[in-house]
């Protein structure tokens, strides 16, 4: 385990969120970013830094469905381009990184920033631009702000709302059982917190740590210290791993449930090498088709966008995620017309009626500006990851943790959302 803990803390260290509306021009040659053949957007995220383990795949997934978009003809004639900027998940550097990005390069719309407390730093910069903010890559309640923000939508079930649907699947399934909690220092980390003590009460300890830090030492070894039996982690896959294996280092082997944040196999696997075992059993969720379900249709389609435009990347969730964030941007140029406009553009997310590859609903109206309505659990057996029960659905508030019996809509046959 000494060596273990090595590899990840080493691993760690070299890796190291408008009104968003009106473009100010009433047709696409006046709205900046966008000119009768393209259309360009931009996103921060940690291509470097303590997040980047498996997240600096998504932009490039989300990159590649792009360019599968535009050689299929683009969305009206306009070819899409994506403007990825490494902002390391520090909160400073995303605002240097945003601000470029609008103020020098024009962007349209900035597309799936990623981190909760990186994006929380340009939210105010970008209603005051004009930006429309679209499917921020966390689960912050922030983005849900329609009178305050009304250009930010989330795209992830939000944190409180994954926080009831995991303390559910504890209370019915570990009754009885001393639950303990480690959290992100943010609102990632207190949102999920809010969820599961709204089903469980209080937990009997708690921990949280910060990304600049990959020394969880302390923390897990005062979990061990209260006896806990479940630990509940809000963490990003490096800081995951890292719990886990600083766990194991002590002698503390918990069940672990974990956010679907932190929780992808490929990821995990890869980061922790021959301590990967300690993986097993290991209760999540996720609200997308799983990278290894081969018989899905949507993972069909991603894999063959993967081999032809990502240059053929090992194909995890993350890179799920990163096409499924795609495809619902291109559905919402289309749904915004030819005539491409930021209000347009805005216009079209709140109006909904959205489908796509999630298990479950997108909230996505004008009065709500979260993303995806809940998740279904999954358990890692034998380094895969697989759903069991039924999806649930519910809400940040009181609102009752339900199952949802509804199914995914298929792709088009052509792969590409169609005109609306």
């Amino acid at each position: 385990m000494k060596r273990t803990a090595t590899v990840l803390a080493a691993v760690l260290l070299a890796a190291g969120c408008s009104s968003g509306n009106s473009s100010g021009g009433g047709g696409g040659s006046n709205t900046p970013g966008v000119t009768d053949s393209s259309i360009l957007i931009g996103t921060h995220q940690p291509l470097t830094g303590p997040a980047a383990a498996g997240y600096s795949e998504i932009s490039p997934a989300s990159k590649a469905y792009f360019d599968y978009v535009n050689a299929n003809g683009g969305v009206y004639g306009r070819k899409i381009t994506y403007k990825i900027m490494d902002d390391t998940y520090n909160p400073a550097t995303t605002q240097q990184v945003v601000r470029q990005m609008v103020l020098q390069d024009k962007v349209f719309a900035i597309l799936n920033g990623l981190g909760t407390p990186t994006h929380t730093g340009v939210l105010d910069f970008l209603k005051t631009n004009r930006v429309p903010d679209l499917f921020v890559a966390s689960g912050s309640r922030s983005w849900n702000q329609p009178d305050k923000y009304p250009g930010t939508f989330g795209f992830n079930p939000d944190y409180t709302v994954e926080g009831k649907i995991l303390a559910t699947y504890v209370s019915q399934n570990l009754k009885g059982k001393k639950v303990c909690f480690l959290g992100q220092d943010d609102d990632f980390g207190r949102d999920s917190l809010a969820g599961i003590e709204q089903i469980l009460g209080p937990v009997a300890a708690k921990q949280s740590y910060v990304t600049s830090n990959p020394n969880v030492g302390p923390q897990m070894g005062a979990l061990k210290a209260a006896a806990c039996q479940v630990v509940m982690l809000a963490t990003v896959p490096g800081f995951t791993a890292l719990s886990i294996g600083t766990g194991a280092k002590i002698g503390f082997k918990p069940q672990y449930v974990v956010s679907n944040v932190g929780a992808d196999p490929t990821t995990l696997t890869k980061t922790l090498g021959p301590a990967a075992p300690l993986l097993e059993g290991v209760v999540a969720a996720n609200y997308l088709p799983l990278a290894s379900d081969t018989a899905n249709p949507w993972i069909q389609l991603f894999q063959k966008v993967n081999t032809q435009f990502n240059k053929g990347a090992q194909f995890d969730d993350n890179v799920v995620y990163g096409m499924s964030v795609a495809y619902l941007f291109v559905q919402t140029l289309q749904a915004a017309g030819k005539d491409l406009t930021r209000d347009k553009l805005v216009a079209a997310v709140e109006k909904g009626g959205f489908t796509g590859p999630g298990l479950v609903p997108l909230r996505l109206s004008d009065k709500d500006h979260s993303g995806y309505a809940g998740e279904q659990l999954t358990k890692l057996v034998n380094g895969r990851s697989t759903y069991f029960g039924t999806a649930f659905q519910t809400d940040d508030g009181a609102g009752p943790v339900s199952p949802y019996s509804g199914t995914a809509a298929a792709p088009p046959a052509s792969g590409i959302p169609p005109a609306q």
